[in-house]
């Protein structure tokens, strides 16, 4: 059993916003799911943080999450920043479970054990936030992934972060999603966001003050998931 994690599918079966416009982006759908077959096994968990449809209402995702529910492995799925479809822990919850989405599961205060780890994180936000709004958001969002760490923490193995907003871009910290990082001694942590070869570059990746960072967003990946144990 290997745990993987890839991030941004930006799905649209029903909603017309294809990602195809975007250069490198061409057939991405069938990318992904080609090189998924390949890889992820029956057997596999693959973590997917954020961004995972377009869609503006949980009832619009159906056709996206069949086509994560048509992918082998298990799936568990943190919020992006483009998921206004996510609602709340139990409608979400309930939703799967009336559509037979029994394979895929999120996370959400929470945290949950897949090879070996207690996944758990939350969709973070902006490094460089400012403005009033944007600091209550971050407020709320750094509440939410110290009561995940510590969900995770009670399950007894190691905590395995996953954000999707980087915590670190351009050597600039997100100051208090870091110090949570830092607090719980966390060493691996995966998030998303970033895209193209422009803005990649800058983005953090290896380890940085003890903690290794990894940059999953598909297009980052090649369109396919990645190893992360």
């Amino acid at each position: 059993m290997s745990l993987f994690a890839i991030a941004d599918l930006h799905l649209s079966f029903g909603k017309d916003k294809p990602m195809d416009i975007f250069t490198g982006w061409n057939d991405y759908v069938q990318r992904i799911e080609k090189n998924w077959k390949m890889i992820v096994k029956q057997s596999d968990t693959v973590v997917i943080p954020g961004d995972i449809s377009w869609a503006m209402k949980l009832e619009e995702t159906k056709e996206d999450f069949e086509f994560i529910h048509s992918l082998p492995g298990k799936k568990i799925l943190l919020k992006g920043n483009h998921d206004y479809w996510w609602s709340t822990k139990k409608k979400v919850e309930n939703f799967l479970i009336k559509n037979g989405f029994d394979d895929i599961s999120i996370i959400f205060n929470s945290a949950q054990i897949a090879e070996d780890y207690a996944i758990c994180g939350t969709r973070g936000w902006y490094y460089d936030a400012e403005e009033d709004t944007d600091k209550k958001i971050l407020n709320r969002e750094v509440g939410r992934l110290t009561l995940s760490i510590e969900q995770a923490l009670l399950l007894n193995s190691e905590p395995l972060v996953f954000l999707h907003y980087p915590p670190v871009y351009n050597g600039i910290e997100c100051k208090e999603i870091m110090e949570v990082l830092i607090k719980y001694n966390i060493k691996n942590c995966c998030y998303g966001h970033l895209h193209g070869r422009k803005i990649s570059s800058k983005a953090t990746t290896g380890i940085y003050k003890n903690i290794k960072f990894h940059l999953v967003s598909c297009d980052n990946t090649g369109f396919a998931p990645v190893l992360i144990k």
